[in-house]
């Protein structure tokens, strides 16, 4: 089965999926501190729970579109950059040199991997034809 149609919205799940995540990651470190009232983590916490199941809706949205090893790379490629640049940003973590060099080659590779013209369909015919 090809999975051509609606490629756009497929990567549009996928990118939601790995900004979701990232963001209950950053949600989970905000309001995990022993300084935080137990209010305030409790709603962190539930907020945690919230954004996964939101992340997982949106990755299973990804694979009705496209295929696996796409939708997997970019959620991962997403969630990758997203927290590394929010704990720039918002918590002042350092990022080094390798974080980028890194972050640049995940980057193409997924460019490169959604390009990729596999289809499920086409990988069984090649794996047949290399049984024969």
């Amino acid at each position: 089965m090809e999975k051509k149609r609606g490629n756009g919205l497929g990567y549009g799940w996928a990118v939601a999926a790995g900004s979701n995540a990232s963001m209950a990651a950053v949600i989970a470190k905000a309001t995990s501190s022993s300084q935080v009232d137990g209010r305030f983590q409790l709603l962190g916490y539930a907020g945690v729970v919230l954004l996964n199941v939101t992340m997982w809706s949106c990755y299973v949205n990804s694979l009705k579109v496209l295929t696996s090893l796409q939708a997997t790379v970019v959620n991962f490629a997403t969630n990758f950059l997203v927290s590394g640049l929010t704990g720039l940003f918002l918590f002042k973590e350092s990022l080094h040199f390798q974080w980028f060099v890194g972050a640049f080659l995940i980057v193409l590779g997924t460019l490169i991997l959604s390009k990729s013209s596999t289809t499920p369909e086409h990988a069984s015919r090649a794996a047949r034809s290399n049984l024969e």
